[in-house]
C-alpha cells in the first residue's frame, strides 16, 4: 500500500548550486527559490552555512535568506555544520536547519574532515541549541546504500546513526543514497529494518530509489523524498526529478502535497565536499 501522502523536499538551490563553478548572483538564487515555491513545492532547501573556502557558492546564503520573500506555509531549511554555522543561520532569520553525517567513516573524513562519532558530537551541540530556539531540525545520513571509497555499507551503520539523530531530537531523518548505486530492492530492505522505531516514521529518504521507496509495502514505504530542480548538479541520482515520483504517485491516486506539474531535474555525482567553517 502506497502512503496517501508523500512530501517532496527540493534541495537544488543548495545541493545543486553548490557545484556551479561560476558565481550565481543572489537575485538569481532568490528567483529560483521563489519560482520553485510558485510551482507548488513546500519545503525548499535555501542554502548552507558552511566554509566559503570549501563551498564558495554558498557564501551568500545569509543574503539569500534576507532577500527571500517567504511564502506562507513554506519551509526554507539551511544546512548547518556546527555551532558557528548555527549562529550565522540564526542571524539570517532561519527557522529550519539540517545537520549531516554519513554511514561511511571514509566519506565522513573526506567530506567533513572528521569521524562519524565526532560529527555526531558536533551535531548534538547544534541540535540542542536549535531546539532551544524553536527551530525545526532534520538530519542527513549520506551513503546509506553505498560509498565511493568503501563500497558496500552495512545497514547497521545506518540504523546506528539514525538512532543517534532521532534521540538528539531531529524531527526528520533523511537517508541519502549519495552516489546513486542503490537498487529498489536494497532501498526496500533498508526500510524494512523499521527505522520508524527511532523516527516514528516521520521521514525516510532514498533518492536513487525514490519511486521504489514510496511504493514499498506498508508500513515500510517512505513518507518523504528529495528532488532537485532542472539544471542543478548534486550528489543524488538523476532519477530524482520532481516530475518522476510525483507523476507515478499521482497515477496511483496519491498526493505529493504539491501540484503534479512542476520543474524537472538533471543531477550528477560528484558533489562538492561540505566542509565546516
Amino acid at each position: 500500500m502506497i502512503p496517501s501522502e508523500v512530501r517532496i523536499v527540493e534541495v537544488g538551490p543548495r545541493d545543486g548550486l553548490q557545484n556551479e563553478k561560476q558565481t550565481v548572483p543572489v537575485d538569481v538564487k532568490v528567483a529560483l527559490i521563489e519560482s520553485l515555491a510558485n510551482a507548488g513545492l513546500r519545503t525548499i532547501e535555501a542554502g548552507s552555512f558552511v566554509s566559503p573556502d570549501w563551498v564558495p557558492q554558498m557564501a551568500d546564503t545569509d543574503a539569500v535568506l534576507k532577500q527571500l520573500r517567504r511564502g506562507s506555509g513554506i519551509r526554507y531549511p539551511v544546512l548547518v555544520p556546527n555551532e558557528k554555522g548555527l549562529e550565522a543561520a540564526l542571524d539570517s532569520g532561519a527557522n529550519d536547519i539540517a545537520v549531516f553525517t554519513a554511514a561511511s567513516e571514509t566519506f565522513c573524513q573526506r567530506n567533513i574532515n572528521c569521524s562519524i562519532a565526532e560529527s555526531l558530537g558536533k551535531i548534538r551541540a547544534v541540535v540542542e541549541r536549535a531546539l532551544a530556539r524553536g527551530l525545526r531540525v532534520r538530519g542527513y545520513i549520506s551513503c546509506v546504500l553505498g560509498c565511493p571509497y568503501e563500497g558496500e555499507i552495512r545497514f547497521e551503520a545506518v540504523t546506528t546513526a539514525a538512532k543517534e539523530l532521532w534521540q538528539m531530537g531531529c524531527q526528520e531523518i533523511s537517508l541519502g543514497d549519495t552516489i546513486g548505486v542503490g537498487t529498489p530492492v536494497e532501498a526496500q530492505k533498508l526500510l524494512e529494518l523499521r527505522l520508524e522505531r527511532h523516527s516514528q516514521r516521520r521521514i525516510r529518504r532514498t533518492p536513487v530509489a525514490a519511486t521504489a521507496a514510496t511504493t514499498a509495502p506498508a508500513p515500510n514505504a517512505a513518507r518523504c523524498i528529495e528532488v532537485q530542480d532542472h539544471g542543478s548538479c548534486g550528489c543524488a541520482s538523476a532519477s530524482n526529478m520532481p516530475c518522476a515520483p510525483a507523476s507515478m504517485l499521482s497515477s496511483r491516486g496519491r498526493s505529493t502535497l504539491e501540484p503534479n506539474r512542476g520543474p524537472s531535474s538533471s543531477v550528477s555525482w560528484p558533489s562538492t565536499p561540505v566542509r565546516p567553517r
